[in-house]
């Protein structure tokens, strides 16, 4: 069987309810948060994903992506990966994208990248690793189950496809939300995305 990658984005925080850049800053999960991670949780425990038994599970090591792990009832199975870290915002951690619009008109993250932060090529390159190591034939054909952050999620979608990372900006993620990468006619594919079903409406 060819590996699957889910990915799960950590839950709601103060930061992204009001859309701030939130990299290396470690935000906890608001209450919201919390109780989406336990609904995720469920979701992953049902048909037909019956709680991925034979998945490998990683976590990027901040805290709103580990606690998520955990309330989901994944802590026990995860290992913390540095390469799952949110991308490094430099200059621009903790601005909205209006605030960053008013000094820089125009601005797009995924084409012009952010001072004094991490470059578009080590995203990229992060990425790469990630989707390297899920296709690996020694890990046997096994599911992936990530834990981590929006930016990085989006980037790995968009590497697993083959494409330029600047294609992420045209994939939305949610917090809380799960998305499946697979494939079809042997070709990598998006199979779900940013699937919020589980949480209440």
């Amino acid at each position: 069987m060819a590996p699957r990658i889910l990915l799960a984005r950590h839950g709601q925080t103060e930061w992204s309810l009001a859309g701030r850049h939130t990299g290396r800053t470690d935000v906890p999960l608001l209450d919201e948060g919390r109780r989406g991670a336990k609904l995720l949780g469920e979701r992953l425990n049902r048909q037909p994903l019956d709680g991925l038994p034979d998945a490998e599970v990683r976590t990027s090591p901040l805290s709103r992506a580990r606690e998520t792990c955990e309330l989901a009832g994944f802590g026990d199975r995860a290992t913390a990966w540095d390469t799952l870290m949110e991308c490094d915002y430099g200059a621009y951690e903790g601005l909205t994208p209006a605030e960053i619009q008013v000094m820089r008109p125009g601005w797009l993250l995924w084409r012009d990248g952010v001072p004094d932060g991490e470059t578009l090529e080590r995203i990229s390159a992060r990425a790469d690793e990630v989707v390297t190591w899920a296709r690996s034939a020694e890990r046997g054909g096994r599911d992936v189950l990530l834990f981590a952050h929006g930016h990085i999620l989006r980037s790995i979608a968009a590497r697993w496809l083959g494409q330029d990372i600047g294609f992420a900006a045209r994939i939305r993620l949610n917090p809380t939300s799960l998305s499946v990468l697979g494939w079809a006619y042997g070709e990598p594919a998006i199979e779900s995305w940013n699937d919020t079903g589980h949480l209440p409406a």
